[in-house]
């Protein structure tokens, strides 16, 4: 029985391969260029490789060290003999500690479920605290990044969060929670970059962010109420010191006043006694000189300042008889009644 068309065997569904009798016949010498063509293409897709702008290319050699590459075009070795991992050197990192950011935008998304081992801490004062921060880092040494630690990022991770546990266990909860957040952080960043620089990591801490740090839900409600009690402390007291600091300035400046009314009339006294006492001394002085003259001046200089004072008198003789009643000698002057009525 003849073969159906198509070249098929009766009784058979496989259609034998095609008769390649007919096809054109390469030329002499060009199966050669065919396998050259093939070898440059090869060599060039597994020779050329090219680096970001971002990053640098470790070049290994069986597996060795050999050199960096910068950004752009590069050659290695085809054929696999070199190996070439790229390395983002001018992109900023982060690690993300007690959340995790879901989606970022306009409005990111974060959420911390299932990271309260990360976040809760112990503070200095045995208090409980939530803390939440970002570790920002960039890699400056390729080759330390790639084979100087196994797992670089997960050692950086364990590295941020005993550091972190050391710096807010040194701390009380009121610093951790409040003032002492940027203290905390800036120590935090110093401290994480002398442990990378000692475990030769290959990389540089830009900056640790304190998100947040508050205390846990189930003692929330107590700790507002402790910061409330201690903000009215605070209020009362700078009250009282603002009272303080009205009253005793100003009688502190009274009593310095008197003490220096005090001593002005103590210096006035001494002047004054000192004064009378050299106005004595010359006059004593005087009076030995001429001592009836002195005596008759202090004499009519007594009197005058006397004799003012006494009132009206009249000056008669004893012998004088009949004297006329007109001058009314018993009753006191106008000025001597006028001061006995007062």
């Amino acid at each position: 029985m003849n073969s159906d068309q198509g070249g098929r065997r009766p009784g058979s569904n496989v259609s034998p391969f095609p008769q390649l009798n007919n096809l054109p016949k390469l030329p002499a010498g060009g199966a050669a260029f065919v396998i050259v063509g093939f070898l440059v293409v090869l060599l060039l897709v597994t020779g050329l490789f090219t680096v970001g702008p971002e990053e640098r290319g470790v070049v290994l050699r069986f597996g060795k060290f050999v050199r960096t590459a910068e950004s752009g075009l590069n050659f290695k070795l085809p054929f696999g003999l070199e190996s070439v991992t790229k390395v983002p050197v001018e992109r900023q990192l982060k690690q993300e500690f007690g959340f995790r950011t879901e989606s970022a935008g306009v409005r990111s998304r974060i959420t911390t479920k299932g990271l309260d081992g990360e976040s809760n801490m112990l503070t200095g004062d045995l208090n409980a605290a939530v803390v939440e921060w970002v570790v920002q880092y960039r890699v400056v040494d390729p080759m330390k990044y790639l084979f100087r630690v196994r797992n670089v990022d997960e050692t950086l991770r364990d590295m941020s969060e005993a550091v972190m546990r050391t710096v807010v266990g040194d701390r009380s909860v009121n610093e951790v929670l409040t003032v002492g957040r940027q203290e905390v952080a800036t120590l935090m960043e110093e401290k994480l970059q002398e442990l990378a620089d000692q475990y030769e990591s290959g990389i540089r801490i830009d900056q640790v962010v304190l998100k947040d740090a508050q205390p846990p839900d189930a003692v929330k409600a107590s700790f507002n109420n402790v910061n409330e009690a201690e903000q009215e402390r605070d209020r009362l007291r700078n009250q009282a010191q603002s009272a303080y600091n009205k009253v005793i300035p100003e009688q502190r400046g009274k009593a310095l006043k008197r003490v220096k009314e005090a001593e002005a009339y103590a210096v006035s006294r001494v002047e004054v006694a000192r004064g009378e006492a050299a106005r004595f001394s010359s006059v004593y002085s005087e009076y030995r000189k001429a001592p009836e003259v002195t005596r008759r001046r202090i004499y009519l200089e007594t009197m005058a300042q006397v004799l003012p004072q006494a009132g009206r008198k009249v000056v008669v003789d004893d012998t004088m008889r009949g004297l006329l009643p007109l001058l009314n000698l018993d009753s006191p002057p106008a000025s001597v009644r006028k001061r006995d009525e007062q």
